[in-house]
């Protein structure tokens, strides 16, 4: 069984389908376009929704996208068909004015730039469609040929995309690191996948906030609401979770690591205690670090 197998059984014309394997070139895109897809999905069709101007010429002849995302080399995740409903020409001020887009950029893409030299570009109206919607982030085709030709004509024969896997739990959200392997930037924290919000809401912690514009570094502790999670949406919401030092500084530059779980039954007292321990072993209370207590 292939792609093209489950395009008829829907009724799809294989060569109406222009196949896109999204494998950004920036590190940090990268990282979160499989997050975005699983937690924003506004945000990963923005993506997609403007091109250069090869796949632009293809995506005027086709009438659908059938989107995936390269994670190994040789195969593909499926993400979602998309129908084309139409497009239009945008300048570089209407590219920037779209919300996602700026979205997009906070995690490193370029975008439309001044480099370019077109005026405007084509932005085409992608609505998702129900098309195996349940395999979404599960479905795993092979990739044949050149890894950079990342944009494909499903009819053709040397495209052949076969079914791989359909695997139990979406690969969107990708299995945690180890507690002691998390860092995550500013950006990061607004759309972590939901797999781990679930097993960060569960920890007791001592965390830390590091500053890379300066090496200043801030302890906090958590153990409240939803615990590690709860403060860390409180990071990613208000750039500073309501401590003085950090409301003066641009969150852009922020990296958050776990420094030591606890029990999620020890007591806030000892917690705080605990945390106390790490600011004066890490020398965080100001005016070396961001600690103002």
């Amino acid at each position: 069984m292939n792609l093209n197998d489950l395009l008829s059984r829907k009724d799809i014309a294989p060569k109406q389908v222009l196949v896109l394997r999204h494998r950004p070139w920036e590190p940090e895109l990268n990282k979160v376009l499989p997050w975005l897809a699983a937690e924003k999905p506004d945000v990963f069709n923005a993506y997609q929704q403007t091109q250069g101007e090869k796949v632009e010429r293809a995506m005027t002849r086709a009438g659908y996208v059938a989107a995936f995302i390269g994670r190994e080399p040789g195969k593909a995740l499926f993400v979602g068909l998309y129908s084309i409903k139409g497009s239009k020409p945008i300048t570089r001020k209407q590219f920037w004015q779209i919300p996602a887009n700026v979205e997009l950029k906070s995690f490193g893409m370029k975008g439309f730039t001044e480099e370019s030299p077109r005026s405007s570009i084509l932005w085409f109206d992608l609505v998702l469609t129900d098309f195996y919607a349940h395999w979404k982030g599960k479905l795993i085709v092979g990739w044949p040929g050149i890894e950079r030709s990342w944009h494909r004509w499903a009819h053709i024969p040397k495209n052949e995309m076969p079914v791989l896997a359909v695997l139990d739990e979406s690969a969107l959200d990708a299995a945690m690191p180890e507690w002691n392997q998390i860092d995550l930037t500013w950006e990061e924290l607004g759309v972590l996948p939901t797999r781990w919000k679930v097993a960060i809401s569960q920890w007791r912690a001592i965390y830390y906030t590091f500053d890379t514009s300066d090496g200043k570094g801030y302890v906090g502790s958590a153990y409240g609401g939803n615990n590690l999670l709860g403060r860390w949406k409180n990071y990613a919401a208000r750039g500073h979770g309501g401590n003085r030092l950090l409301r003066q500084r641009d969150p852009k530059y922020f990296r958050f690591t776990i420094l030591e779980r606890v029990s999620p039954d020890m007591d806030k007292g000892d917690v705080i205690r605990l945390e106390a321990t790490w600011k004066d072993r890490l020398h965080t209370r100001a005016p070396f670090g961001l600690n103002d207590n």
